[in-house]
């Protein structure tokens, strides 16, 4: 979907990102590169129908002639709906020559993450007004092994209901301060038919491959 923006609000967000200072292994270091601001030059210039239609006049023409304008630009990725389940997928593999290896670096994640810097100053389910938009850790998947093999185990917060989280899903209503407490619940490591209760540090420690929020805020 193509849409024209507010050039002055364009590439704003609904936090600062640069009093962020992530850092580098942590899943806010990931989540800001991958939203960072990228020049879009040289050979990787974007193709411009408005400035090619200036130049050789309307669409038909262009297309038999094959001549296009392409134009320096910005790039941005940012969110525009923040969704009611978070669920964050880390890459854990590299290519090393022809082969993949995985990757077995811990990456550091908080039980509670604020998405705002990383959502559009005009993000649609987000109250006018706030500058925050926070989330919650209720789940973690861990593999362990290589790339050819390995075991899936995952850790699970038993807490108490949301009970405003669905009409978040279901309406998209934006939430003031829903009834979850972040902080209170039993976490639980499952591997297979063991199921073994573990403290938040356990949890925070762990090689994780999927993590799941849901919204507080």
């Amino acid at each position: 979907e193509v849409s024209t923006e507010d050039p002055e609000t364009a590439f704003c967000t609904l936090a600062n990102r640069e009093d962020l200072n992530p850092e580098e292994g942590s899943i806010h270091h990931c989540l800001y590169q991958f939203t960072r601001n990228e020049n879009l030059t040289e050979t990787n210039k974007l193709l411009c129908d408005v400035c090619t239609q200036r130049r050789y006049g309307p669409k038909n023409n262009i297309k038999s002639e094959k001549k296009y304008v392409y134009t320096n630009a910005k790039k941005q990725m940012l969110i525009s709906l923040a969704p009611p389940i978070l669920t964050l997928h880390l890459k854990r593999f590299q290519q090393a020559g022809f082969n993949l290896r995985k990757v077995n670096r811990h990456i550091k994640f908080p039980e509670v993450i604020d998405l705002a810097p990383f959502c559009t100053v005009k993000c649609k389910n987000v109250a006018e007004g706030n500058t925050k938009v926070l989330y919650s850790l209720y789940g973690v998947v861990e593999h362990s092994g290589t790339m050819r093999s390995g075991h899936y185990t995952a850790y699970a917060k038993m807490r108490s209901m949301n009970n405003r989280l669905p009409d978040l899903v279901l309406r998209g209503q934006s939430p003031q301060a829903l009834e979850t407490e972040p902080g209170k619940g039993q976490w639980f490591h499952i591997s297979d038919t063991q199921v073994q209760a573990v403290s938040a540090s356990k949890v925070l420690s762990s090689q994780a491959y999927l993590l799941f929020y849901e919204r507080l805020l």
